[in-house]
């Protein structure tokens, strides 16, 4: 066996050998640099973790899990704030309006939907949670539809129109996103900002199959305009056909009542 062989067979060992060790210090709360360094860069960059700094006694992987759960349900709007120059999107903040409903469930609010609340949405012009029931600690919008996947067109057909009722003079655009759903909203007005709300569109990762035009992925979400959620709320009995009041997939169902009423992807 050569000498070379062995250096190399060594150095792999040695480095292995390490990285299981450093990652069980870690762990144990042997320094709390090493815990911070295995939790997930959002969560490091999004709050600062007194707890892991300054704690005394050594922290299970449970507890460290635990606690970074405690902080997250307690963020404030100002943790959240990137270091830097925002200037452009404070700017677009006050220009852009964009209202967002998150559809959800009575069993996500405290597994999904409570994270979404805390974090990205809190940078939306506005958000409302909407769900089968009416929750008012939530708080959520109820739609007293039937829950499960069979009847997502049922709940996004509602919240539309329940954001064309109440909501509609409140903003320019109108985004659907899921619960398990994470949106850039600086990066999502930047693209809103050269586009027109008055004209008919709506964009969102388009698909091919099954609608003409194309379809915008209900797991992505997708944003209305308001002349697009202006004639989704006046769109009357004529479209019953094309604009399901329930059945089939959300999101094909949705671009194919958008289709009908002239509004291009």
């Amino acid at each position: 066996m050569s000498q070379k062989f062995m250096f190399f067979a060594g150095l792999s060992l040695g480095l292995s050998v390490s990285v299981v060790y450093q990652i069980y210090c870690g762990i144990q709360g042997f320094d709390g640099l090493q815990i911070t360094a295995l939790l997930p860069s959002v969560v490091r960059n999004a709050v600062k973790f007194s707890f892991l700094e300054n704690t005394s006694s050594p922290l299970g992987a449970t507890e460290i899990v635990t606690q970074a759960n405690r902080v997250i349900k307690t963020t404030t709007p100002s943790m959240l704030l990137l270091q830097g120059d925002d200037t452009i999107a404070q700017s677009l903040y006050t220009k852009v309006k964009v209202a967002c409903w998150i559809l959800t469930s009575p069993s996500n609010l405290d597994r999904k939907a409570i994270y979404v609340k805390n974090t990205w949405s809190r940078k939306c012009t506005f958000v409302l949670f909407m769900s089968s029931v009416r929750n008012d600690s939530f708080p959520t919008v109820g739609l007293n539809t039937s829950e499960g996947r069979g009847h997502l067109t049922a709940k996004t057909m509602k919240a539309f129109q329940y954001l064309y009722d109440n909501h509609f003079d409140d903003a320019d655009w109108f985004m659907k996103a899921d619960d398990d759903t994470y949106v850039i909203m600086e990066n999502l007005r930047y693209f809103l900002s050269d586009e027109d709300p008055s004209q008919p569109i709506y964009f969102g990762q388009k698909l091919k199959p099954y609608i003409k035009m194309g379809y915008a992925s209900g797991g992505a979400g997708y944003v209305l305009s308001k002349e697009s959620l202006r004639r989704f709320g006046l769109r009357g009995d004529n479209y019953t056909r094309t604009c399901k009041a329930d059945t089939g997939h959300e999101d094909v169902e949705i671009a194919r009542c958008m289709e009908s009423l002239g509004v291009k992807l």
